[in-house]
């Protein structure tokens, strides 16, 4: 495996773990009853923005070129606002069980897209790895997701169909735009994408986050909020768009299977859920899928890779 091609999987990997972590934090943020999913995810466009702008001051200037923007617009449209907002939102309507399910179907739209769109090759050892790893993951959180609380105004209907659009909005930013975001440094592109994404929908959610009283929320809360804006999308999102320029897109979204396991580790040592048997093997099937998907697959797709 080519040493760019390594530094691509691991800047996923870390980005995968830090996304894990934000599920249960997020959750602790949300059940406080003073911050709406809505109101999280509009805190998190523009905090971001903010963090980009001013990393940006310590990075070489890139203007971005006029014909560009507009796709810009569109990459921020699909791999920003429709994938936070509608997937944070539809985890306030449906159990956290149902969400993670949903998410194991972003490596299946992406291949499918990236056959048509890319011409990307579908072998056969592909698809038994996107097969393990959604059984894996199916197999955890039916297992243990299931018995967790769920929040108050739930509609599974519509919060499954905004999850799925999600996971739809996200395979098209991996198919669509991976040239584009080839084009520009991590630091450019986030800067602008992220200010795409907070200029949209702050006319929609200003007033639901400035009702919000800043001065009465614990410190445990301001930590939740801290992490999901500084570490879940700043730190997350660099490591994404890096590994992007680096991996296929399949490749890239099949890290979307470690959250579940990631999320449901914390719960364990958190000691909300207890770790059986099923558990063991659903680890397993995840792992192997992501193994099949990444690993070696002979000289020539190694180079393409």
């Amino acid at each position: 495996m080519p040493s760019e091609t390594l530094k691509g999987h691991i800047a996923m990997g870390a980005a995968a773990v830090i996304w894990g972590l934000m599920s249960p934090v997020s959750k602790l943020v949300m059940q406080q009853g003073e911050v709406s999913s809505a109101s999280l995810a509009t805190l998190r466009l523009l905090g971001a923005a903010i963090l980009f702008w001013l990393a940006s001051a310590f990075v070489p200037g890139e203007p971005i070129k006029r014909k560009h923007r507009l796709p810009l617009f569109y990459a921020s449209l699909f791999g920003i606002i429709f994938n936070q907002m509608a997937f944070t939102v539809g985890v306030g309507f449906t159990s956290p069980a149902d969400a993670a399910i949903i998410t194991t179907i972003t490596p299946v739209l992406t291949m499918i897209l990236a056959a048509f769109v890319l011409r990307e090759m579908v072998t056969g050892k592909k698809i038994i790895g996107v097969c393990a790893s959604a059984i894996g993951a199916i197999l955890l959180v039916s297992g243990s997701g299931g018995r967790a609380a769920a929040l108050p105004g739930d509609n599974n209907l519509l919060g499954d169909i905004l999850c799925l659009a999600s996971q739809c909005s996200v395979a098209v930013y991996f198919v669509f735009f991976k040239n584009l975001i080839g084009r520009y440094s991590p630091v450019t592109l986030l800067k602008w994408m992220f200010t795409y994404a907070a200029a949209a929908c702050l006319p929609f959610t200003f007033r639901e986050v400035g009702s919000i009283h800043y001065s009465a929320l614990p410190a445990q809360t301001w930590l939740g909020i801290a992490y999901v804006v500084a570490l879940a999308t700043f730190v997350s999102y660099i490591c994404l768009s890096f590994a992007q320029q680096r991996l296929k897109p399949t490749a890239v979204s099949m890290y979307n299977y470690c959250q579940p396991v990631i999320a449901s580790s914390v719960a364990v040592m958190w000691g909300m859920d207890h770790f059986g048997w099923m558990k063991v093997l659903s680890v397993l099937l995840v792992f192997t899928g992501v193994l099949l998907v990444t690993g070696t697959r002979g000289k020539r797709a190694v180079q393409e890779q």
